[in-house]
């Protein structure tokens, strides 16, 4: 797997930051990067897993997550969880570290929001009312000129500087070659989750034997690799659960179970009910 690619947005001479609403096919989604700048991204259809530094997670629709600069990171989407077009859509806001400095110089006001902004180290994830608010502010600026965006991204900087309704979803610990052997490990189960996964095929993708790699992982994690997978799995299944209509069936197999019984009775000792129950509890029709 290849490492984070450096990713660097060239911002137009009469904008101070990049705003990016995108339309498009699952899989035109932008690999694994890292960015000198941060990141405010909003996903408003699709659903996945999201890798940002050590940290894999599911994700679905609705989510708002604030990365600080040089933490990579990733939005693996569904390829079954998509709108009537067959497409996902998120807004995405870059924010140069320049931005924020020329706000401390020209703005007295912003000081102490700016300063508490830039002290975030860890990707972020909103939550509560900051949640609604930002999600709001951030679809309102779809229809917005250059200066009113300004003035709504201002407002969010202020909202996110003060909020305590956060949850740290990624953090990279520095200098540490484990991590980035888990990062590699985690990339691997995002590409190959819906296919037959062997030992011999993960141990050989990371340079190490079977033994090695099952002790290195359960060293790093606390949980063995095939425990992982099938948390993972059900993770995935729960998502398209929530987003679709397909079987119970078709979704066994999209998520790389190969027997229905088997899946039924994971997910059931996963979740705590059956998945048919899951989708009622959860239909959001």
């Amino acid at each position: 797997m290849k490492k984070p690619k450096y990713s660097h947005i060239e911002i137009d001479s009469d904008r101070s930051f990049f705003f990016d609403h995108v339309h498009i096919v699952w899989d035109e989604q932008i690999s694994f990067h890292q960015s000198p700048d941060w990141e405010l991204s909003y996903i408003i259809t699709g659903s996945g897993t999201r890798v940002i530094g050590d940290v894999m997670e599911t994700f679905s629709k609705g989510e708002i997550i604030f990365i600080p600069p040089m933490i990579p990171h990733v939005w693996y989407f569904d390829e079954h969880v998509h709108d009537k077009d067959g497409k996902i859509e998120n807004i995405t806001i870059i924010i140069p570290e320049s931005l924020l400095n020329n706000c401390l110089e020209v703005f007295p006001e912003a000081k102490i929001p700016i300063e508490n902004l830039k002290k975030i180290r860890k990707g972020m994830s909103l939550e509560g009312d900051i949640l609604s608010y930002v999600q709001t502010l951030m679809k309102s600026m779809l229809y917005q000129n250059n200066l009113e965006q300004l003035s709504s991204l201002l407002n969010i900087f202020s909202k996110i500087a003060t909020s305590k309704d956060m949850r740290v979803v990624g953090f990279t610990e520095k200098k540490n070659n484990n991590s980035k052997k888990m990062q590699k490990i985690y990339r691997y189960i995002l590409v190959n989750y819906n296919n037959k996964i062997t030992l011999d095929d993960v141990s050989e993708h990371m340079g190490m034997n079977r033994s090695s790699f099952c002790t290195f992982y359960k060293r790093e994690s606390g949980k063995s690799f095939f425990s992982a997978i099938r948390e993972y799995r059900i993770n995935c299944a729960c998502s398209i659960l929530k987003e679709t209509k397909m079987s119970i069936g078709e979704i066994c197999f999209a998520v790389g179970f190969n027997d229905i019984p088997y899946f039924n009775r994971s997910f059931k000792k996963q979740i705590g009910c059956s998945p048919n129950h899951y989708r009622i509890q959860n239909n959001k029709s």
